[in-house]
């Protein structure tokens, strides 16, 4: 009896392919005898196409998957009523060759046990390409093409009997078909044939490929309806394909056990994807896990597996791809996916760190620190300027970073700064003595600073001696020494980290590893020196928009920045001090300068980056002086405008303009208070980002100018070397703020007291407010040793308004000092105020005498003397309050959802970060759109 056949077109969306799919189709040598069009809900003009080209019938459903379009099909078309008659699967884009239907028949008609045939799928735009010839699974159930993108040279034409064939282009038997319940609609785009040829193995019947039977396809299932398919969604319907299969195959005792270890198996597996440098496939394995666990469908799968199944799974096993051929296709998969090699051309010339002078730079920054540092040899704490001891243990500095206790003034529950993690960090790495980590940071940050530079230089210069010039010229950067200076230990990292992060950034554009290193530095960086990040945001925008291609990797970089800062966002939103985040984080210090001029020489402070205390000329002409070395590498930042390649020049002055901007708005906000006075924003961050910005156009104008290059290059090292003797010898001089201390905060009678009663209370009164008319005194209060800089706080340090406890210190402070004749002792005990302490007078001697004279004459009070921190007085009769109970940072659970979300986020950051090996390149997916960009994706990075 002659076989009859059904062929089932599908289309969606399919019109630039269905003229060539039903062409073919009527040009077949074997002409189906029914021919049934289904129009699965397309948008364009796929139905009329159908229409017009004279099927038997024309169906026209919603938009739904192949397999479920092809039931749709079955119900209208006329029952079948033997065993010859055979179902033909075609979509929009399956074009078959003349004769494939007739190669399909014919291997079926002679061979009974056949009741499924696959054709050699091909690609549509290359005819010689294997897209698919058959399928098989592992151990474990991940399916696997036996042959995909090979040349098509017969060599898999001895084939015949496989586990699997996709379901376009499939020849079923329809009695077959329709006992099995036709294709799982658990399994809507991959794996849909492969399962359905199980089910037909399970039942007793072959599954064959026909080498002579060829159909043209555009794609896979996944991109069945769709313009394109990211590499995301393909991973994702495959796994899931796997899990889903996974539960309908397995035992009914082993069910629930595989259910259980579904989500526990994603996450492992997004950990791997994050390992592997593929973080866009972790939502994919946590929602394949989560679909295959709650999708449904697994009853009704099994219940049709178990109705047809005749079989036991041992009948397949000869089918499956062994163990060891897998781990075979996995290692050459990967060998192929690697770089390929660059042959004998040779790349652009590098300067090598130890045979072009990379070495002997660091060593003499080192030795340059050494020797500016040298009054600090030897110490274990420094103080002074925005510095201050740290916490005596590890355990208390991570006390104090995330939501929970601040102890600093009168104490309050809150956000710390996301510079405590860093100050938390430091002090760690010198676990036996924090406060040594600050010191160890002084000495290493010159060579530290030489290395970033060298290496960033290196990276974008092509003469070998050019790294070396700007490693000398970021080392003595004017920013960078006035931070040393005054002890402004955020801006001393945000120098440090800025050449890592710009050179992390350019890795990032194609590296996972450079990623996640950018996204650290950013978070460094703004966490140092809040008021940068606008600046930062500008430059990471425009580097995402300048590199399309690569928006997976850069998007990511501020989400660990965004992390740190969202606590201290609220807190300051919801207090109406918006401005108050860009507040420098440390001791609030007073002294910066905001004028243009002056900061447009790099002086960050008063004074002229110390020359004016130097020689005490009039500040015109140190003005001239300053102006005149700092003159050459500016005009060299401009000559990179007209030397060739001058367009690489463009970025690096548009960043020095950001910085320069930062800077003058910057010096413009007062946002802290620093005793009695406000304190605007410490530009020397700011400008340390301008002076990259400079030092980039510099390098551009030397790497682009002829002979002159080298007398330009060591004229800029020389003059900036020079501009920097006066801070760099303020150590020596005593202009510097910072020095070397023993580590107490407050005197030792007062730490003495604090071992037995942590809740003593010392008021401390500054004289050195103003001068002159203007002069006044400031009272603050300390509890315990006293406020570290782990304790510091923007939040505290940018109230201005006074609550009624530090109204009621300040009545206190100005009766104290004004022999106001009123008795103190109720007020001080209400705040366990045990001591007073008068800081040194530091210009202000008058205040400073009376204040102490009154004191001196106070009943409350008992006279201790002079010590290293000021003049101490005890209360006579203190009042010992209980110490008010401390809200530990995993004590709430705000606190706890703090430091859990940003240790998963930086956890996630660190994992990408781990270097591997090389093993990914560009691929690009093959569909409907094959020209539509959004086809193409990275499937991994050259890490």
């Amino acid at each position: 009896m002659q076989a009859r056949v059904t062929a089932i077109v599908v289309a969606r969306n399919g019109a630039t392919y269905l003229p060539r799919t039903l062409a073919a189709l009527a040009a077949q040598t074997r002409r189906p005898d029914i021919v049934i069009a289904v129009d699965a809900g397309s948008n364009d003009a796929s139905q009329a196409l159908l229409a017009d080209s004279g099927p038997t019938q024309l169906v026209t459903a919603k938009a739904m998957s192949f397999g479920s379009a092809i039931e749709r099909a079955l119900r209208v078309a006329s029952p079948s009523d033997s065993d010859g008659e055979w179902l033909w699967l075609l979509a929009h884009d399956s074009a078959p060759e003349p004769r494939a239907l007739e190669q399909l028949l014919g291997a079926v008609e002679i061979a009974p046990s056949v009741a499924i045939a696959g054709p050699k799928l091909v690609r549509l735009d290359q005819a010689d390409v294997i897209a698919d010839f058959g399928q098989t699974m592992t151990r474990y159930g991940a399916s696997i093409a036996l042959v995909d993108g090979e040349l098509d040279q017969a060599q898999h034409d001895v084939q015949d009997d496989v586990l699997g064939v996709a379901a376009q282009g499939m020849l079923v038997r329809r009695s077959l078909f329709v006992s099995l319940g036709g294709f799982d609609p658990g399994l809507p785009t991959t794996d849909a044939g492969l399962d359905l040829s199980i089910r037909a193995r399970l039942a007793g019947f072959r599954v064959v490929v026909v080498p002579g039977a060829k159909v043209a396809s555009a794609g896979t299932p996944e991109i069945f309806g769709r313009r394109s398919v990211s590499r995301r969604r393909q991973a994702r319907s495959s796994r899931m394909a796997q899990l889903h299969r996974r539960l309908v195959y397995a035992p009914p005792l082993a069910v629930p056990f595989h259910w259980l270890s579904l989500l526990p198996l994603g996450i492992l597996r997004a950990l791997g994807r994050l390992l592997a440098k593929q973080p866009g496939l972790v939502g994919g394995e946590l929602s394949a896990a989560l679909g295959a666990a709650f999708g449904g469908g697994v009853p009704a799968a099994r219940s049709r597996l178990a109705r047809a199944r005749r079989l036991g799974w041992s009948a397949i096993a000869p089918l499956r791809m062994p163990p060891r051929e897998v781990r075979e296709r996995r290692a050459q998969a990967r060998e192929a996916l690697l770089p390929a090699p660059t042959g004998v051309v040779a790349d652009t010339p590098r300067a090598g760190f130890l045979s072009n002078g990379g070495l002997w730079v660091v060593a003499l920054a080192a030795v340059l620190g050494v020797a500016a540092f040298g009054p600090l040899l030897g110490a274990q704490t420094l103080s002074g300027g925005g510095l201050l001891p740290l916490s005596p243990t590890v355990g208390e500095l991570w006390a104090n970073v995330g939501y929970g206790s601040r102890s600093i003034g009168l104490g309050f529950v809150g956000s710390s700064d996301p510079f405590a993690y860093l100050v938390a960090l430091l002090g760690s790495i010198t676990f036996w003595a924090p406060s040594l980590s600050i010191v160890l940071l002084y000495f290493l940050s010159l060579p530290l600073a030489a290395l970033g530079a060298w290496f960033l230089a290196r990276r974008v210069s092509t003469r070998t001696w050019l790294p070396s010039i700007a490693a000398l010229l970021w080392v003595v950067a004017p920013p960078f020494v006035s931070s040393l200076s005054g002890g402004h230990l955020g801006a001393i990292i945000v120098h440090l980290a800025l050449p890592w992060l710009v050179l992390a950034a350019m890795t990032a554009t194609r590296s996972w590893t450079g990623s996640a290193a950018a996204a650290i530095l950013f978070a460094v960086a703004a966490a140092s020196a809040p008021v940068l990040v606008p600046a930062l945001l500008v430059c990471w925008f425009a580097w995402l928009v300048s590199h399309p291609a690569s928006t997976l990797r850069l998007i990511g970089i501020p989400i660990p920045a965004i992390a740190l800062f969202t606590p201290l966002v609220a807190a300051q939103f919801s207090a109406g001090r918006p401005l108050a985040l860009l507040a420098e984080p440390g001791v609030p210090v007073a002294g910066g300068t905001s004028i243009a001029w002056q900061l447009a020489l790099g002086s960050p402070g008063a004074g002229l980056n110390g020359w004016t205390a130097l020689f005490g000329l009039p500040g015109a002409s140190i003005a001239i002086v300053v102006a005149a070395l700092t003159l050459p590498i500016g005009a060299l930042a401009l000559l990179a405008l007209f030397v060739p390649g001058s367009r690489r020049a463009i970025p690096s002055l548009a960043v020095a303009f950001l910085g320069f901007a930062t800077a003058v708005i910057g010096s413009r906000i007062d946002v802290a208070i620093a005793g009695g006075s406000t304190a605007s924003i410490w530009s020397g961050a700011a400008l340390s980002l301008f002076w990259l910005g400079l030092l980039g156009a510099a390098m551009v104008a030397l790497d682009g100018a002829a002979r002159a290059a080298i007398p330009f290059g060591v004229l800029a090292a020389v003059t900036a070397a020079i501009l920097a003797v006066p801070m760099l010898g303020s150590f020596y001089i005593g202009t510097a703020q910072v020095k070397s201390v023993s580590g107490r905060i407050l005197p030792a009678v007062v730490e003495a007291e604090a071992q037995g009663n942590p809740s003593v209370a010392t008021l401390v009164l500054d004289p050195a407010i103003g001068s002159g008319a203007s002069a006044g005194l400031s009272a603050g209060i300390e509890r315990g040793s006293g406020s570290t800089l782990d304790d510091q706080s923007t939040i505290d340090a940018t109230t201005t308004t006074l609550t009624g406890d530090a109204r009621a210190i300040a009545i206190v402070a100005g009766n104290l000092a004004s022999r106001s004749g009123q008795d103190a002792t109720a007020e001080l005990g209400r705040y366990s105020i045990g001591f007073v302490l008068l800081k040194p007078a530091d210009g202000n001697a008058a205040i400073h005498q009376r204040t102490a004279d009154a004191l001196d004459g106070d009943p409350a009070l008992a006279s201790v003397g002079q010590t290293d921190n000021g003049l101490l007085w005890r209360v006579v009769h203190p009042t010992r309050n209980p110490a008010a109970p401390r809200v530990s940072n995993v004590g709430t659970d705000l606190g706890r959802g703090i430091l859990i979300g940003q240790g998963v986020i930086f956890a996630i950051t660190l994992l990408v970060g781990l270097p591997t090996t090389a093993r990914r390149r560009r691929r690009e997916v093959t569909g409907s759109a094959a020209d539509d960009p959004a086809n193409t994706f990275e499937e991994g990075d050259d890490d």
